[in-house]
């Protein structure tokens, strides 16, 4: 049955009334599902999911330390917010500009590319979006097409393999436990390649495990990619952040025959404390920027100019602040990972990047804890929240259970008090 019209209008000495009242008829049909496939099939993100519960915890007055989030606890450099107060004032930036991103600031980004990177671009072979998880997204949606498989190192980020399934593609797990320091070999990927595969995702350091690929790993991983025909998408992010005079090599440095084919992924959230200013970038060959820049002409245009210009100063500023931060990254990673490791059956392997310590916890699990039986990583993660009050991710998350990721992102005192409540809890 159609709706009923809306009502004809009469007129009366007050003036014009509507005769009758205008209803319309819901929809009867429920073949069609109200959300889409696509849609209801993301996972919410794990981490997020984790951090919000501890916060929401934190506002009921309960004394949730959360290693959830991987977020720096430090304020964004004073230099930075200078910048962006300064472009906020100024009526330039209140104006829609280019949708890839602000000309000055992909000046700034190939600099970076090159200096960090080891990659010549220019500035039109990048795209700024809006923080890392756009270009990661936009990097899948400009490459996969329905039924092509993409290679991924697991652990994994949690969001890894949502954007991967929305482009339409098969993400294919390859797995390297604590025994391989959580890094893949060229054997497993090959194991894994079959005829669809087309990416492969690449990262170095890695979240959530914080492990770092050497030089000759890198090659070997390239190399091989190269050889194979095979994309790549390597997130970067956390290129600045490693310890113990490591350096994480740019797979486009060490290989330079893949350039043609690899979309590099970075920004500025967290070696520069700006989660929350959403900016990142994406950059790679000419033609594969070009449609991507496409995709986010539609999907978002310019990202904030006010963020696009803090970037700038933080790619072209003083980097005083950013070695201050690390230093203070690298205490709490030795303090982190020795403190855990006092704890019976619990391993937690030296991260060499990012902010996360990846610990296996499979010496836990299949035991009684608190009068019940703990199986997974979930059901820890949830017994440790419930009994000591700390918030940590599980292994579900990020690939197999048996394993909880724990941020170091965190002040000294809060990282210090709650693997000590860990330590009681499984004394």
């Amino acid at each position: 049955m159609n709706p009923k019209p809306l009502a004809l209008i009469s007129q009366s000495p007050s003036g014009f009334r509507p005769r009758a009242t205008c209803r319309l008829n819901p929809v009867t049909d429920n073949s069609l599902p109200r959300i889409s496939k696509r849609i209801s099939s993301i996972a919410e993100s794990a981490t997020l999911k984790v951090d919000a519960k501890a916060k929401a915890l934190q506002a009921q007055g309960r004394p949730v330390i959360s290693y959830a989030a991987g977020e720096p606890d430090f304020a964004t450099p004073t230099h930075i917010v200078e910048a962006a107060v300064l472009a906020a004032r100024d009526p330039k930036n209140h104006r829609y500009t280019p949708a890839i991103g602000l000309p000055e600031l992909r000046e700034a980004i190939a600099a970076k590319t090159l200096a960090d990177s080891g990659t010549e671009v220019t500035a039109a072979q990048v795209v700024v979006t809006n923080g890392g998880k756009q270009a990661v997204y936009q990097a899948f949606a400009t490459l996969v097409d329905p039924g092509d498989e993409v290679l991924m190192p697991t652990p994994f980020w949690t969001t890894y393999p949502e954007a991967i399934r929305l482009a339409g593609g098969i993400p294919v797990e390859v797995f390297a436990g604590s025994d391989q320091n959580y890094l893949v070999t060229v054997d497993q990927l090959e194991a894994a390649r079959t005829p669809r595969s087309k990416v492969l995702l690449f990262v170095s350091p890695s979240n959530p495990t914080g492990s770092v690929y050497s030089r000759e790993q890198v090659e070997a991983i390239g190399r091989w990619a190269y050889d194979n025909g095979l994309w790549v998408i390597t997130d970067e992010i956390y290129q600045n952040l490693t310890y113990d005079g490591i350096k994480a090599y740019s797979i486009t440095e060490v290989v330079p025959e893949l350039i043609d084919r690899t979309i590099l992924v970075n920004g500025v959230a967290k070696s520069y404390a700006m989660t929350g200013w959403r900016l990142g970038w994406m950059a790679g060959p000419l033609d594969a920027m070009k449609a991507a820049g496409n995709l986010q002409s539609h999907l978002s245009s310019n990202v904030s100019n006010i963020s696009q210009r803090a970037a700038i100063a933080a790619l072209t500023g003083p980097q005083d602040e950013v070695l201050a931060m690390r230093e203070a990254f690298d205490r709490r990673r030795k303090l982190a990972v020795a403190e855990l490791n006092k704890i019976p059956h619990w391993n937690a392997p030296t991260p060499q990047g990012a902010f996360y310590v990846y610990s296996d916890v499979t010496g836990l699990l299949g035991r009684e804890w608190g009068g019940q039986r703990i199986n997974t990583s979930l059901e820890l993660c949830d017994y440790i929240l419930d009994a000591a009050e700390v918030a940590l991710v599980p292994g579900e998350a990020f690939g197999p259970s048996g394993y909880v990721r724990l941020s170091y992102a965190l002040g000294d005192g809060p990282l210090v008090e709650g693997i000590q409540r860990l330590q009681k809890l499984f004394s």
